[in-house]
């Protein structure tokens, strides 16, 4: 059995369901595109190609093994998007939270049905219907739980608004003793640098006590103020418009002092190594273009 355990972002990672991008299937339409960053690209005509993506995807697997994680991948579907694992469930303490997601997607979920079944049935849940929430919205950092919605009176005319209210007081009944603190999130369907898909395309603790924010994906300063008074302003690492566009704040550590980025994000990676971090640095930028990277391509199951 998979004794669960995840309780921050940050501890030794031992056990994670990483996505995978073989057999993506065709280019979507414009029509199909979940995000205003996909859009952009297929419009552009450079969306990425199934190859590109495999090869990003195992060059974050073989970092995984160089640390001994032990990776779960899904089962294939054929001509299906699996990359992005992290929308399709989430794991707090030892509970796994199955994600109320787009309903195309539920197929995501059936396919990492042989690690599920390796979990205590009494620690899987499913929330009821009018809860919606995705793993991108969901950020553990020990006592508190952080998670992104919108607030907007207009939340059903937004594909890009995934986690309501119904979510936040959902994750709030589960841990009663957790302080959960919920962001609202600017949202955009037309201008992928003004949309925060998720919280962790804004913000992402790093190590024990800093971050990774970008001021502006937040519709309430209150929200950033709150973060910013709970690290210390010296403790976080503020993006630009661009950065948050390229998703800088979306990178995955593997230990307090393990953070695996994106090749092309030099300021930050500066940054982090300045700080005592080792940085493992790989390509993911054709992913990128799909509005999610590192983080949203894994599903951590056991941190120590």
């Amino acid at each position: 059995m998979l004794k669960l355990n995840v309780k921050n972002e940050t501890s030794r990672l031992k056990s994670v369901v990483l996505g995978t991008a073989l057999s993506n299937g065709p280019t979507p339409t414009a029509n199909e595109a979940y995000d205003p960053k996909s859009l952009e690209h297929i419009l552009a005509e450079t969306y990425p190609i199934e190859k590109d993506m495999v090869a990003e995807m195992d060059a974050f697997y073989q970092v995984f093994k160089k640390y001994n994680v032990e990776v779960y991948r899904p089962e294939l579907l054929e001509n299906y998007n699996q990359i992005f694992s992290r929308d399709i469930g989430f794991v707090i303490d030892d509970v796994f939270i199955k994600a109320n997601i787009l309903p195309d997607r539920e197929r995501e979920l059936d396919a990492i049905h042989y690690v599920l079944e390796q979990i205590e049935p009494s620690k899987i849940v499913r929330p009821p219907h009018e809860v919606h929430i995705e793993g991108g919205d969901v950020m553990l950092w020990n006592d508190y739980i952080f998670i992104g919605t919108y607030k907007g009176s207009d939340y059903k005319d937004y594909i890009t608004a995934r986690t309501n209210m119904e979510g936040v007081a959902y994750i709030k009944s589960l841990f009663p003793n957790k302080i959960v603190k919920e962001f609202d999130l600017v949202k955009s369907k037309l201008e992928a640098r003004d949309n925060a898909l998720h919280l962790d395309c804004c913000f992402q603790p790093v190590g024990k006590n800093k971050g990774i924010i970008y001021k502006s994906g937040f519709r309430e300063e209150a929200d950033y103020v709150y973060l910013v008074k709970l690290f210390g302003k010296e403790n976080l690492f503020h993006i630009t418009r661009d950065e948050m566009y390229h998703m800088n704040s979306n990178v995955f550590s593997i230990d307090e002092n393990v953070v695996v980025s994106e090749r092309n994000f030099t300021r930050l990676n500066n940054w982090l190594r300045e700080n005592d971090f080792i940085v493992e640095e790989i390509p993911y930028a054709e992913i990128a273009k799909q509005e999610g990277l590192l983080r949203c391509s894994t599903l951590p199951l056991i941190r120590d």
